[in-house]
């Protein structure tokens, strides 16, 4: 054997490993994102107080005639009165399965990356907009509505609030990061 550099005779080393970049999570900065959640709470009951104080039920006042009207509704069921007719145990039904959603995301938001902030506002209103409802829940065995879209008296949307709203719109913004902005942020990283 020829003498070799003490290196060559020793076996070929396989470099390490390397671990894919990983982008930074929200970790301790979801505080943020649990604000707009809690902005998003206040802002919904402080409307529906707004709207129990000074209407009656079932009031209706033409806000854009003939298309939006403000009519105070109460709702026992989910979204458009989804089991709204049933005995009563929907309502302990959908505050623990809407707490039980707000937790999840609670706990996902820390671990969404920092730089998915059109997602991590549309967990944020999600969370928002499912606790605003369970607070009705628990309070009045209902949910105030009174956002009420309409044709004139030929069609009418079921009546929401703005926790319905937060709820809509937080999926929306979901749907649009999952399927425009996730791959951008991944290609970024690579």
């Amino acid at each position: 054997m020829p003498n070799l550099p003490p290196s060559a005779n020793t076996p070929a080393t396989v470099p390490p490993t390397s671990t894919p970049p990983v982008l930074p999570v929200n970790g301790k900065a979801a505080w943020r994102w649990y604000a707009m959640a809690l902005l998003t709470i206040v802002i919904d009951q402080l409307t529906k107080q707004y709207f129990v104080r000074h209407y009656t039920l079932y009031e209706s006042h033409p806000v854009i005639p003939p298309v939006l009207n403000w009519t105070l509704a109460y709702n026992k069921g989910a979204a458009f009165s989804f089991l709204a007719d049933k005995g009563g145990w929907q309502i302990v039904f959908f505050s623990v399965l809407a707490l039980a959603v707000a937790t999840a995301i609670a706990v996902y938001l820390r671990r969404v990356p920092r730089q998915a902030h059109w997602l991590s506002l549309g967990l944020a209103w999600v969370m928002g907009g499912a606790l605003g409802n369970v607070i009705d829940r628990i309070r009045y065995g209902h949910v105030i509505d009174f956002i009420h879209v309409h044709y004139a008296d030929v069609w009418n949307y079921p009546i929401f609030n703005g926790a319905d709203m937060a709820i809509c719109g937080g999926v929306a913004l979901i749907l649009l990061d999952t399927l425009f902005l996730e791959n951008r942020r991944k290609a970024a990283v690579v």
